[in-house]
């Protein structure tokens, strides 16, 4: 190899590294983002879940209890004024939900479907994982814990969740299935679980007790004629 064609191929050389470069840094990019589903499933999750959290919403304090059987059946009981209770088959996207104000002592019962068709897009899984799948684009990607956050219950893995210029920063347990830790982008703690146990669950949590309530199908009202 004269010096001319040295030259020549170390100058490819440099090239060929910079392409090497630029396909591991993209590489490494795509690997870095995820999709909600890769992520926040339910795959292999408890068959049987029960929680308490505390979390904020129009600048005040909730509170929120939660009793999961598997991919079934879900209650929840928020604030003690509303109780909802939803069933579901296995599978399938639509499910049955029955809401009662404890306080004004209404049952009021709607479908997935109708849910869809007022604007409210509830899923099964927001219902008994605390998460809503985002509308949108969105970026998701490994992160670490917000400086001086608070300690989650149990262990869990952070991720920033990024849409519309926000982000928030979501601890999310894989071997419970719901985030333990979610915290705005300001540092704040929006969603904390409280208590969390994997104990069957009597059959009875999810009789509804609706006597004396007045009873408003929506169903009826939001179908199409």
């Amino acid at each position: 190899m004269n010096h001319e064609q040295y030259r020549g191929f170390r100058g490819q050389g440099w090239r060929i590294a910079a392409l090497c470069a630029a396909a591991a840094f993209s590489l490494q990019s795509e690997a870095s983002e995820l999709t909600f589903e890769q992520v926040f499933h339910q795959r292999g999750e408890p068959a049987a879940l029960h929680y308490q959290a505390v979390y904020s919403s129009g600048g005040a304090e909730h509170r929120m209890e939660v009793w999961r059987d598997a991919d079934r059946r879900v209650k929840r009981r928020t604030d003690d004024r509303v109780e909802t209770y939803a069933s579901h088959q296995p599978g399938d996207a639509e499910f049955d939900m029955s809401i009662l104000d404890l306080k004004k002592r209404i049952h009021t019962k709607v479908s997935r479907t109708n849910l869809y068709r007022i604007g409210n897009f509830t899923d099964w899984f927001d219902l008994g994982h605390a998460l809503r799948h985002p509308k949108g684009g969105y970026t998701l990607s490994a992160a670490m814990a917000p400086k001086d956050a608070t300690k989650p219950l149990q262990s869990c893995s952070w991720y920033e969740l990024k849409q519309d210029g926000r982000s928030s920063r979501i601890c999310w347990s894989a071997q419970q299935h719901v985030p333990m830790l979610i915290a705005a982008q300001d540092g704040r703690v929006v969603w904390r679980i409280t208590e969390i146990d994997r104990k069957p669950i009597p059959a009875k949590t999810f009789d509804i007790h609706d006597a004396g309530f007045v009873y408003n199908d929506a169903n009826g009202d939001i179908e199409p004629d």
